[in-house]
């Protein structure tokens, strides 16, 4: 087993109508100016919003909306301006994962002297060394962000998806009600499902390693979103749509990192497709993973072998299992009604691999995977062969 250190100090709240806790858990912090984020109007007509005010009337409060589905740079340096001017020291996200990375971003830049761009260029020297505490009131399980301390932020002018994190950007709480997944429509709960499965994913095909509990712990979140799938068919069954938020929170709240090599590949690639093309980030991971897999199939066999027995139980030879466990999980996301094919979400992909290429090389991302076996080459072949 690898070497690990893990500290998570965000207290989750878990179940319907816990926002009682709320206030009390503000007045722990003794906060008194506190910056609403959130992102459309979608917290507005579930009544969230008018819950949540009538929570806080002892608090001085200050909304901003806006933030975008992909958190937006210069949305957010806006925030983070009116949150200096208004003198907050609390910032609570309504919203998933974008609004909540959003905050995150904000929380750094709020205090920060120099450009924030350039901490997300990791320039160096260029740091958040404080951060205006924060927490989150989730309404869309997906990303995991609630209980970790990392953040993807967008820059649609510069075509730039640039990630962030440390420990300064874990929320002092966050709320997860299941009951919110009643009101999301199919895209998102599909979006959400892939996401926390392609989160599990990343940590867990790479090798085999001694640590039999961060496999187990992997294959059962697996298991169980390929169980609860039809939540979203389904989306006021308190069932499926609390084991849901429960396993994508898992899927990234850092236990599953312990001790096991990660991969992370299909995500630095998603991103830019995002970047450019303005995929929704899970169906880039879809569209990419099954490509990388079948590219990187020598490295990568033994645990498709594992998760095919373990998690979709297929029979055969090692490498029957291996194959098919790929085929399975390509169907799985089919039956989520989500496309594979990046030709499938745009005309323009011609040429997508030679901009992210450019873009990695210039990165220093030349040597990728748990391997760092995944060379531009393997990229440029990975984004062709999604056409």
């Amino acid at each position: 087993m690898e070497n690990f250190e893990v500290i998570n100090p965000t207290r989750i709240v878990f179940g319907k109508d816990q926002l009682d806790r709320l206030p009390i858990l503000l007045k722990d912090q003794n906060v008194k100016n506190i910056l609403l984020v959130y992102g459309g109007g979608s917290v507005k007509k579930i009544g969230l919003l008018d819950k949540v005010l009538k929570k806080l009337v002892d608090f001085e409060l200050t909304e901003f909306p806006g933030v975008e589905a992909n958190p937006e740079y210069d949305t957010l340096i806006k925030g983070a301006e009116l949150a200096k001017e208004k003198n907050i020291d609390f910032i609570l996200a309504i919203g998933g994962g974008s609004v909540i990375d959003g905050v995150k971003f904000m929380s750094g830049a709020i205090n920060y002297k120099g450009n924030p761009w350039d901490v997300l260029k990791r320039k160096e020297g260029c740091v958040f060394t404080s951060a205006v505490p924060f927490g989150t009131i989730l309404t869309l399980p997906a990303t995991g962000s609630e209980a970790n301390s990392g953040a993807v932020i967008s820059r649609k002018s510069l075509k730039a998806k640039l990630t962030m994190g440390g420990p300064l950007f874990f929320p002092v709480f966050s709320f997860c009600d299941p009951s919110l997944v009643a009101s999301l429509p199919k895209r998102q709960l599909a979006n959400g499902i892939i996401d926390a499965f392609m989160h599990t994913l990343e940590q867990y095909i790479t090798y085999p390693t001694e640590n039999l509990l961060q496999e187990r712990e992997a294959e059962g979140i697996l298991s169980t979103l390929i169980e609860v799938a039809n939540v979203v068919d389904h989306p006021s069954d308190y069932k499926l749509a609390s084991n849901l938020m429960h396993c994508a929170t898992h899927a990234l709240n850092g236990n599953l990192r312990c001790g096991v090599p990660t991969d992370w590949t299909t995500h630095m690639i998603g991103h830019e497709l995002t970047a450019l093309f303005d995929i929704d980030h899970a169906r880039t991971l879809a569209i990419i993973a099954p490509r990388l897999w079948e590219r990187k199939f020598t490295d990568k066999q033994e645990k498709l072998t594992q998760y095919g027995k373990r998690v979709w139980n297929l029979e055969g030879t090692n490498e029957e299992i291996a194959r098919e466990a790929i085929q399975k999980t390509e169907m799985f996301f089919h039956g989520l009604g989500v496309s594979t094919k990046l030709s499938e979400y745009t005309s323009e992909f011609k040429g997508a691999e030679v901009i992210i290429c450019d873009l990695f090389s210039e990165r220093g991302w030349t040597q990728m995977g748990e391997r760092k076996s995944i060379d531009l080459d393997d990229i440029s072949a990975i984004i062709q062969s999604s056409f």
